[in-house]
């Protein structure tokens, strides 16, 4: 695989047992260019260590006046850097292709993970982790995938100058044969210490990075009540915690370092006093003497990466393992037939809760709790918590945990209460997969986006178009309302078999939302349509409206009937306090004049939220 290649048809399927048994199924993967990576780097290192030998050799041409043998050692001497030159080249390549593809692999198989979970991900993991493990740890895993190969090849170069060594001179080589390993050795009781001291450090910015992620994710709120100071010296004791960590595991670092500095010398320090008394005996000559001790000299440079190979091991072993705890994440219930079925049409039937939204109509559903509004929509499109029951909903009667995941999100769409608009422009904010019996026109019209294009209009200076017009990251440089807009209309050009929508203008004033009721019965008719809304203004255009309460659907009718016959819908719907509801007679109507005020007085209210949200983004976003 190249970089050119890139994206992987199909990153496999990985090994999520283990930390250390994912990288070993990445680097079983990159076989080819791991082999091709160690061939490159053995002759470099090779090409390195034979320096020495070529500069023994010419001392020894100078010592016996010898211009053939000069000649011949410069000529090897040009092989060598020759070689130096290409492997170094070549290496150099070869392990950061293997960089790059294995990240690519790990990030395309988080993003299968995420793609296939949905929202169920962050319910599951840490957001904090799931951006640690798709940046850093991500880059971490690469590097130890590439260094490897250069670890393979400086072993056996080391193996090779070695019993060289023992062959051009046994009385040095013996010396040196034992000496390197001792070196290469003398570090192994230091590193499970340094890895522990990695990890600490890895668990600690995981954690401020979760802080920092959570703070950003609800700094509007914090705002609101006044906390930033607080979470920013929580914040502040995190970033001190990774800060000390981190010392803590560079100081183990260095003292690995200065151990693999001090042995070197030592061991040079032996060869030269050993090979000056075997020269003043006449057992070997000056070029055998620098020959050895130039081998010794240059041998600190393979074994170097056996150091960076411990310290990518350290910090990617963690990184490894939380990597394959987002992997090893499943579905609730995933039991999908890897068959190629076609998706159902019919009623959408949830067993748990006995809600039914049946086929072609608009159903909207009013749940008291928004948070257990939110979890039954992404119910309905086939993402159940873990803590749910385990029965399917149902789709025209078939089980949709039983379905392909494809055919399931075709028929199935849901759009939660905080939709994401991704950068980029208009056009290609709407250039989604569809069935392509809605326009982009139309399903701007029904969303009421019409506002929204003359304002990106007028704000761009180089874009004639508003579909051309670029949207920053999340939609920030719009309104909640223009965000909400937008991202409904996106939905309605999918056009999927079932439409599961959380709350769909919540921040839109009373007159925008009218129109856009209109819009969405209006485009969506002959279409199976879910909303949860606890709106007037919805309820009264919708077609059948189920009640949730405590889990399960008490009451079922339209909207005018539930609110003149079930006073828990009424106290959802139109705001009632306690006394309001508990000055109601069981069985009795209640007065129409007290019930249209209520009514007023709720949707008055709303309505003055709806604005005052709007004049404070349009504040925050000023500032």
């Amino acid at each position: 695989m190249q970089i050119q290649d890139l994206p992987y048809p199909d990153p496999g399927v990985p090994d999520t047992r283990s930390g250390p048994r994912f990288l070993w199924w990445l680097g079983r993967n990159q076989l080819g260019g791991q082999l091709k990576a160690s061939l490159w780097g053995l002759l470099h290192f090779v090409a390195v260590s034979g320096l020495p030998f070529c500069v023994g050799l010419a001392v020894q041409a100078v010592v016996d006046r010898s211009g053939t043998h000069l000649a011949l050692t410069g000529a090897l001497m040009a092989v060598c850097g020759t070689g130096i030159a290409l492997g170094d080249t070549m290496l150099h390549r070869a392990v950061v292709t293997n960089w790059i593809t294995a990240a690519a692999r790990v990030q395309q198989l988080l993003a299968r993970k995420t793609a296939r979970l949905g929202s169920a991900l962050t319910r599951r993991v840490a957001a904090g982790e799931v951006v640690a493990v798709s940046t850093g740890d991500v880059e971490k895993i690469g590097w130890f995938v590439e260094v490897v190969s250069r670890f393979v090849a400086a072993l056996l170069t080391v193996v090779i100058v070695c019993v060289g060594l023992l062959i051009y001179q046994p009385a040095l080589g013996v010396v040196v044969a034992v000496g390197v390993p001792v070196m290469g050795l003398a570090v192994l009781p230091l590193l499970p210490p340094a890895t522990r001291r990695a990890d600490q450090q890895r668990e600690k910015a995981g954690r401020a990075t979760e802080l920092a992620s959570d703070t950003v994710a609800g700094l509007r709120v914090l705002r609101g009540i006044g906390g930033e100071g607080l979470f920013l010296d929580r914040y502040r004791r995190a970033s001190q915690e990774v800060r000390r960590a981190a010392v803590r595991s560079a100081r183990m670092w260095a003292l690995i370092s200065a151990i693999q500095v001090l042995l070197p010398g030592l061991l040079t320090i032996a060869v030269i006093w050993h090979g000056v008394d075997l020269v003043r005996a006449g057992t070997i000559t000056v070029g055998e003497l620098v020959t050895a001790y130039s081998t010794v000299m240059l041998l600190t440079y393979p074994l170097h990466q056996f150091q960076e190979t411990a310290m990518a091991y350290s910090f990617s072993r963690p990184s490894a393992k939380r990597a394959a705890r987002v992997l090893s994440l499943e579905r609730t219930t995933d039991a999908a037939a890897s068959r190629t079925t076609p998706a159902p049409a019919g009623d959408l039937y949830d067993p748990a809760t006995g809600l039914l939204a049946p086929a072609g109509r608009l159903t909207a559903v009013v749940c008291g709790d928004p948070d257990a509004a939110g979890l039954l929509a992404e119910r309905l499109g086939g993402h159940p918590a873990e803590e749910e029951p385990s029965v399917s909903v149902l789709l025209g009667g078939v089980p949709l945990d039983e379905l392909p995941l494809d055919s399931a999100r075709t028929a199935v769409l849901v759009q939660d209460k905080d939709p994401v608009l991704l950068s980029g422009s208009l056009r290609e904010l709407l250039d989604v997969p569809s069935s392509g019996s809605v326009s982009a026109a139309e399903a701007l019209d029904a969303a009421q986006c019409g506002d929204v294009l003359d304002a990106l209009a007028q704000g761009s200076l180089d874009a004639r178009d508003p579909m051309d017009v670029r949207i920053t990251e999340r939609g920030r440089s719009l309104s909640g309302g223009q965000r909400q807009r937008l991202a409904l209309a996106r939905s309605l050009i999918t056009d999927p078999e079932v439409l599961v929508l959380d709350e769909p203008t919540s921040a839109v004033d009373s007159h925008t939302e009218a129109r856009v009721a209109d819009g969405l019965r209006s485009l969506r008719s002959g279409r199976t349509t879910v909303v949860f809304t606890s709106s007037p203004l919805l309820l009264d255009r919708a077609d059948r409206v189920a009640l949730v309460h405590e889990g399960e659907v008490v009451a079922v009718g339209t909207h005018r009937e539930l609110v003149h016959e079930d006073s828990r819908y009424r106290a959802v719907v139109t705001r009632e306090t306690d006394e309001e509801t508990a000055g109601d007679v069981p069985g009795e109507l209640p007065s129409p004049h007290r019930a249209n005020n209520v009514g007023r007085t709720a949707r008055a209210s709303r309505t003055n939220t709806v604005d005052k949200l709007e004049e404070l983004e349009e504040i925050e976003e000023t500032a």
